[in-house]
């Protein structure tokens, strides 16, 4: 079973998602307020066990995803995570020692079926297909041989930029990184139990059907473990916490001439184990 958060009737829930629709699980847990509490609380097995032999709560169809952890402390993404992502620069340097990281704000994201928002300020509006972890056991200077046990969960991301703007400034992609409802992560939790969930497993976005990136995270540059042992050196993990691991080449700035995102477009990011993260496009 796999965990997710909704809405309905202009309430949030959480609980697991079933043939047919979800199962709401919060409201026999109010001690766990979101999913960050119940991750906190290292009470996944606990919930799911709850859910067993339940019926479905909500219909598909009378509910909307929520991004799974709708209130982490932190969104922290890695950049330039495969060798092809790095040629595409085409600045002549080798894949640099360190990884590049940047962070992002929940409001930035929304759910599984709901639209990119592109925003009247450019049309420069891309995808980026990446698998996110949730952190469920927090810690600081996390060895990377002990860092795979620190996962709650995997789920999928779709890391939307608006390209333009990741350039108004010399040394930072900030701004072109956290428009609002310009991404999505979705469309739920995939509890963590075994490494081979993220160690060499495809990933592939595609657009309106056609293929548009695809690539093995076993061909990362900086492993998931290495991710979390890298950035907990300088900040403290907690439980709830996301990291998105990075994109293959292919997004929309790297054809000639580029191909942006606009209504109408669907984009789908799938993983086989995950799922598949599916929105479409919106003006504001």
């Amino acid at each position: 079973m796999n965990l997710v958060t909704f809405t309905a009737a202009g309430a949030q829930f959480w609980g697991v998602g079933a043939r047919g629709g979800v199962i709401a699980l919060s409201p026999g847990f109010p001690q766990w307020k979101t999913l960050r509490d119940v991750i906190a609380a290292q009470a996944i097995p606990q919930v799911l066990d709850a859910a067993a032999g339940r019926d479905v709560t909500h219909a598909e169809g009378s509910f909307t995803y929520e991004i799974p952890v709708p209130d982490p402390e932190k969104i922290i993404c890695v950049g330039v995570n495969f060798p092809d992502r790095n040629a595409e620069y085409k600045d002549g340097q080798e894949a640099p020692a360190n990884m590049s990281l940047f962070p992002r704000f929940a409001r930035s994201f929304t759910g599984a079926g709901q639209p990119l928002i592109r925003p009247p300020e450019s049309r420069q509006l891309d995808y980026e297909g990446e698998i996110a972890i949730v952190i469920g056991k927090g810690g600081r200077r996390i060895l990377e041989a002990e860092a795979l046990g620190h996962i709650a969960g995997l789920t999928l991301c779709n890391e939307g930029t608006i390209r333009d703007w990741v350039r108004h400034a010399k040394f930072n992609v900030t701004q072109g990184k956290n428009w609002d409802t310009s991404g999505s992560i979705g469309p739920w939790l995939v509890p963590f139990t075994d490494p081979a969930q993220i160690m060499d497993v495809e990933l592939t976005t595609r657009v309106n059907g056609e293929v548009r990136q695809h690539d093995r995270t076993g061909r990362m540059l900086f492993p998931v473990a290495r991710q979390i042992a890298y950035i907990s050196t300088f900040t403290t993990l907690v439980p709830g916490d996301i990291i998105v691991t990075g994109t293959p080449t292919g997004a929309g700035a790297r054809f000639d001439p580029p191909i942006w995102l606009k209504p109408g477009d669907v984009i789908e990011v799938e993983v086989p184990g995950i799922g598949i993260l599916r929105n479409g496009v919106a003006d504001e």
